[in-house]
């Protein structure tokens, strides 16, 4: 005895239908990009100090900030420590490709070490930038008083080549 398996007309109609359907899907959906690579962490450390008057430390930024092989983000981890005579809080501040000035936000706070105001601000994340980074540049901005009344403020900074272009 032979078993033949048929199949209606409506079922093989439903089948082809199914096929053409997860073709279309396999052809419309974006094709997500590649997820760009970071590179090597550069290493920052700046120190700005008084000019005038005592010897002060104003304010301390040390951490890391590395370029993606996109040309498009750099990542940072920064700490900004200000000294026990700077006042106000130091400015921390990153300018991308020289026009473009971006604020990194404080993500966290830790005890302060030795030589540091309370605490010692965190700043940890990503930047995109709307198109290729040539390079960026880290300052960091402290003001102390000095003589008397007398406001005074000193920059420093840190520029970083993006080595993927």
């Amino acid at each position: 005895m032979r078993l033949e398996l048929t199949r209606s007309p409506a079922r093989r109609a439903a089948g082809s239908a199914a096929i053409v359907i997860a073709a279309l899907v396999a052809i419309l959906m974006p094709v997500t990009p590649a997820h760009a690579t970071y590179g090597a962490d550069l290493p920052v450390s700046i120190t700005v100090t008084s000019n005038a008057g005592p010897p002060l430390m104003l304010a301390q930024v040390t951490g890391t900030v590395a370029f993606d092989d996109g040309n498009t983000k750099f990542r940072y981890s920064l700490r900004l420590c200000w000294g026990s005579g700077s006042y106000p809080r130091p400015n921390l501040y990153v300018s991308v490709n020289g026009s473009s000035t971006f604020y990194p936000g404080q993500t966290s706070t830790s005890p302060a070490p030795a030589g540091c105001q309370l605490s010692l601000y965190h700043h940890d994340g990503e930047y995109t930038h709307p198109s290729t980074i040539a390079n960026i540049t880290v300052y960091v901005q402290g003001g102390w008083f000095y003589p008397g009344q007398t406001y005074n403020s000193r920059t420093k900074s840190l520029t970083y080549d993006n080595p993927y272009n």
